[in-house]
């Protein structure tokens, strides 16, 4: 089974944007997601994984009366939570895609300190088998 574990930040976690964090602490963290990765490679559970920028760069795109995008900026500053990376996983089991969920949470932060931050886990559901 499939799983999209969806890491999340908001202002109510109190963490600091990673862009504001020492060098040295961010190339922890990356270290932490590049061996995450890896581990996950080599079980056979990692099927693909991205970090994105911050909120701030982020459009809200809907489709205009004539068809066409109508673009504003987003998320809108009332939003509370932002989407800051993804990872699907091929897990065997839910409980499997819990503990991946629960290792990213601890991701080193400022000082090392693990971030806590919640991922939100969502089996990526399958279309009924294509007939031939």
């Amino acid at each position: 089974m499939k799983y999209m574990l969806l890491m999340q930040f908001s202002q109510q976690t109190g963490l600091p944007s990673i862009d504001t964090w020492p060098p040295e602490a961010v190339k922890a963290h990356i270290q932490f997601m590049r061996d995450l990765n890896n581990r996950l490679t080599e079980a056979g559970e990692f099927v693909q994984g991205e970090g994105l920028a911050g909120p701030h760069q982020a459009k809200i795109v809907r489709a205009g009366a004539d068809g066409g995008p109508v673009v504003t900026d987003g998320p809108f500053p009332e939003t509370k939570e932002f989407l800051m990376g993804w990872w699907i996983v091929d897990c065997e089991t839910p409980e499997r895609a819990i503990e991946l969920a629960a290792e990213i949470s601890a991701a080193p932060g400022p000082a090392g300190k693990p971030l806590n931050m919640p991922i939100e886990v969502h089996q990526v559901m399958a279309g009924p088998p294509e007939e031939l």
